[in-house]
């Protein structure tokens, strides 16, 4: 024992244990299990004065009340439930594990969920009243269903096969609503327009639940994509559609099915080359909201189609741009109002509230100052107030805001900076508060919106500390190439830190559109696999340029039809700095991204292989040509409408310029970034007469995900220790 130890162990009684490194496993799985902080999981208000949380092995459900002092009170466990559904249906057996993830209250009593009988052949979406542990209401069918959507008067559930739709009613009716038999045709599909445009639904039950709106989507057009699956003796195809920019797109339409009448009617959104986005049943269920957006992303009319006969009704307001225009989510019509509604438009330079009538006026704006509206939460009881989480502090921070839609002044209502997980009781009257920040790895309070009295629930402990010995975190703020923008950066120092030292650097990127790195939260936002090469002795490095996520439309269209010129150059800024740092060792920096950050890397490698040594990029865009139409036509425009912009930014015929150690990695079955482009990539580093390392994935898609994924950050690892600078500890 070390005399520090033996002192301390003689003053307190305690043996001092010494701290260790992660593991690589750990690195990659211990911030979401053994090293995640205490916090409230699937919290759910079951009334405005208590509200229910699943434990961290999710065996029980437990519940928290103003009346017991928000004490804990279990009130189900994962056998109590077990024993009930088996009671309730005679024929079926269930085994559960655990509770299931979708539960939610219904009322005092009764709560909903889906479970799958033990055999894996049939869901059943249940209605549960606990107080007499009696099934109220429930719907079987078929457990290859995806994308179930209830209607709220629980008659019907509406649910997927493959690419149609059926409807079960609480009778055992099934009601096949469509039975396309080409796959060309896809219907109620959330990844219509491939989940852009804030699309994450496909079908709507109108509000008299007796109407089902749905997405019917046409790729008869769109090229069919091969992905080879690698399962079988003789290796098989798998097609997908790809709708490659500047080639044909999907037709996409809007229908109206009637559960009693069986008749359906096609909203007449026309059939020019669009996207259909924003979907709203207007609270009585005549009408229909559409924003139909034009190919060039550049012309938003938010149109009114009448739900009975489809016909279009009126343009309500259009959005235009030079650059684009890109909606995020539908219509939020105001509480006991049919003619006036919110709607969320960056139009101004943020992302912000605007309140309109359906005529089309605008009546007031709901923005404040330059915060971003990161998510909608609702309105108090009497509909005065509309409460959302709105992105500050140069978009570090996450803080509660309300704002009164009579006079349009907002207040904020959380104030400490950091990153506040709010969920409000339905009234909006208290409000469930995660809070993290750098320091702060989860605190759990109560709070009342209105006089912002606190009751602390619970204030996580350090998962890390007197376990791991943990590297240093600090935020820095750099200027962009345009000398005027602040941005955000991280940087994260090796253990046991001596500044008269020289470390390695490995530069973390991603640089695109809708993704932030840098956020005040615990960790800062970055993982432990990035402590864990900080352990291993290195300066680990990140800067969120101009194009990324959170600091409003000019911040990020600067990247418009160049992309990746712009992000270079501030991630050029960010090495400035980096070199300013006596402790830099200038001749051993790395980068790595994956995906827009694979673009990043490579794109950074190639420009300036004098700076970067050694490059790790994983599904990497090497050409933006091979990419789809509804993300990259929006940033570049089509091929042939930009030919200089896509020159600009291939990396595939600059393959020649590989003057470091690059590893490109990609998943077989990726359908984000589809293969070729690494293998184009590959193919003209061949021609070229360059070296380029190469790994391949064979089961994955996009990310390389579940346990293979310790196997890709020891890769990533080895190759930054083989080839940049070996582990100093």
């Amino acid at each position: 024992m070390r005399k520090s130890s033996l002192l301390f162990f003689l003053l307190t009684g305690n043996i001092l244990f010494a701290q260790r490194d992660l593991t690589i496993t750990e690195a990659t799985m211990g911030q979401y299990m053994q090293f995640a902080p205490e916090r409230v999981l699937q919290p759910n208000w079951k009334n405005d004065n208590a509200f229910s949380f699943v434990t961290t092995n999710r065996d029980s459900l437990v519940l928290k009340s103003k009346d017991n002092k928000w004490e804990n009170e279990t009130v189900l466990t994962a056998k109590d439930l077990e024993a009930i559904l088996n009671d309730n249906f005679k024929n079926t057996e269930f085994s559960l594990r655990s509770l299931p993830s979708n539960l939610s209250w219904i009322n005092d009593n009764e709560i909903a969920f889906t479970a799958t009988d033990k055999e894996g052949k049939f869901k059943y979406n249940v209605r549960l009243d606990l107080k007499d542990k009696k099934i109220k209401n429930s719907f079987k069918y078929n457990s290859i269903a995806s994308e179930e959507t209830i209607s709220r008067n629980n008659n019907y559930i509406a649910w997927l096969k493959d690419n149609n739709i059926v409807i079960t009613s609480h009778k055992g009716e099934d009601i096949v609503v469509t039975d396309d038999i080409t796959i060309d045709i896809e219907n109620g599909s959330s990844s219509t327009h491939r989940n852009e445009f804030g699309i994450n639904k496909g079908m709507w039950w109108n509000p008299k639940q007796d109407q089902l709106l749905y997405y019917r989507r046409d790729q008869s057009t769109v090229s069919d994509y091969p992905l080879v699956q690698w399962g079988t003796r003789v290796a098989e195809t798998k097609d997908i559609k790809y709708p490659m920019a500047g080639m044909p797109n999907e037709r996409v339409s809007l229908v109206v099915y009637d559960v009693l009448t069986k008749e359906k009617v096609t909203l007449d959104t026309g059939v020019e080359d669009q996207f259909l986005t924003m979907v709203t049943w207007d609270p009585s269920g005549n009408y229909v909201y559409v924003g139909v957006l034009n190919r060039q992303q550049n012309h938003l009319k938010v149109n009114q189609y009448n739900a009975a006969t489809g016909a279009f009704e009126k343009t309500l307001f259009e959005e235009k741009s030079d650059i684009y225009v890109e909606p995020s989510q539908g219509l939020v019509f105001t509480p006991g109002n049919t003619n006036t509604f919110i709607h969320f438009s960056e139009n101004e330079g943020y992302r912000q509230m605007y309140l309109y009538n359906t005529d089309g006026k605008l009546e007031r704006k709901l923005g404040f100052e330059d915060v971003i509206v990161s998510d909608f939460l609702g309105f108090d009881a009497d509909g005065k107030n509309a409460y959302y989480v709105g992105v500050t502090n140069r978009g570090l921070d996450r803080q509660l805001f309300k704002v009164n839609l009579k006079k349009g002044k907002t207040e904020q209502i959380t104030e400490l900076s950091g990153t506040h997980n709010v969920v409000l009781n339905q009234s909006k009257t208290l409000f469930l508060d995660q809070f993290s920040n750098l320091e702060t790895p989860n605190k759990v309070t109560i709070v009342n919106t209105d006089n912002k009295k606190e009751k602390e629930l619970i204030v996580s402990k350090n998962p890390l500390e007197g376990v791991i010995n943990m590297p240093k975190t600090e935020f820095v703020t750099l200027q962009a190439a345009d000398n005027k923008t602040t941005l955000n950066g991280r940087i994260i120092y090796p253990t046991n830190f001596d500044a008269n030292k020289k470390y390695p650097v490995m530069v973390y990127v991603y640089g695109g559109p809708h993704a932030q790195l840098v956020t005040n939260n615990w960790l800062g936002g970055a993982n432990l696999f990035f402590h864990y090469m900080a352990q291993n002795g290195y300066i680990v490095f990140t800067v969120d340029n101009r194009g990324s996520f959170n600091r409003g439309r000019d911040f990020e269209q600067v990247i418009h039809r160049k992309l990746g010129q712009n992000e270079m150059a501030d991630q050029l800024k960010g090495i400035d700095y980096l070199k300013s740092l006596s402790f830099v060792d200038q001749d051993k920096i790395g980068v790595y991204g994956w995906s827009f950050g694979g673009f990043m890397t490579t794109t950074l490698s190639l420009n300036h292989p004098e700076i970067f040594k050694v490059g790790v990029a994983g599904g990497p865009v090497m050409d933006w040509k091979y990419y789809e139409i509804m993300y990259g036509e929006r940033y570049m425009d089509m091929p042939q409408e930009n030919p200089d912009g896509y020159n600009l930014t291939s990396l595939v015929d600059k393959a020649d310029r590989i003057n470091n150690k690059l590893l490109i990695i990609h998943g077989a079955q990726d359908p984000v970034v589809i293969q070729q482009h690494s293998m184009e990539f590959i193919e003209a580093a061949i021609k070229a007469n360059k070296q380029v390392d190469y790994f391949l994935y064979p089961t994955h898609e996009h990310n390389v995900l579940g346990k293979d994924r310790v196997h890709l950050n020891t890769k990533i690892a080895n190759y930054f220790f083989d080839y940049l600078a070996k582990p100093n500890k």
